[in-house]
């Protein structure tokens, strides 16, 4: 019922402010040399593997899956929110968003190529992150690319650690935990990009890049 509670909550919320978050963040990309070279390395990994079908879970206004999709690939986006979809549907015409939950999604086993979460998972309650990796997984071709996106808590002594979000609680994870977290759900850490708090902008905390990928078939074992 907790868990529950937070996810209508969170949507909720972002219903509320779905005009105004538009609006503050349509340049977000612009202005972040480091979020687009990351975003074109996940790019990059997705269409190499060849399979383009990306979902970004989470999607908001819908900018960043625009970006996606000018990248290459065949990108569509999810949201708990309805105003957000409403947003990012009359924005991004040519696109299509759901409305959806990252815990339960309506994708089949084994579809796309890549999956961003850009800040998404951090609404989601701790015991709740290792069932919404697995969703990931499980929707995520073998060679798939996950790209996650978070703030980092203060140290492995604190591998949670709640935060004053904006808009709805919020949750900060240590990367190393984070990653384990992954590597149980059967996504193993390709990369990471660590940027620090800068005092020009918005940013309170460590923000972290993780690439991620599903093991396939062909993979070469240890010792082989």
């Amino acid at each position: 019922m907790v868990e529950h509670d937070a996810f209508s909550a969170t949507r909720e919320a972002y219903d509320a402010v779905a005009a105004t978050y538009a609006r503050l963040f349509r340049d977000t990309l612009r202005d972040s040399p480091l979020d687009r070279a990351f975003l074109g390395a996940f790019a990059e990994a997705v269409r190499a593997s060849g399979n383009r079908r990306v979902a970004d879970l989470g999607c908001g206004p819908g900018y960043v899956t625009a970006h996606l999709a000018e990248s290459g690939l065949s990108a569509f986006g999810v949201d708990a929110s309805e105003a957000m979809i409403e947003t990012a549907r009359r924005d991004c015409p040519g696109l299509r968003f759901d409305v959806g939950s990252m815990a339960a999604l309506d994708i089949p086993d084994d579809a796309l190529g890549g999956v961003l979460s850009r800040w998404s998972v951090i609404h989601t309650p701790p015991p709740r992150l290792p069932a919404v990796l697995r969703e990931f997984h499980r929707v995520l071709a073998p060679g798939g690319h996950l790209l996650i996106c978070f703030s980092a808590s203060d140290g492995p002594d604190r591998p949670t650690q709640v935060f004053d979000h904006a808009v709805a609680p919020a949750y900060r994870w240590w990367p190393d935990h984070l990653a384990a977290t992954l590597r149980a759900s059967g996504l193993a850490e390709v990369a990471r990009m660590v940027r620090e708090p800068q005092p020009a902008d918005r940013r309170q905390f460590k923000e972290i890049h993780l690439l991620a990928r599903k093991a396939a078939p062909h993979d070469a074992r240890p010792g082989e």
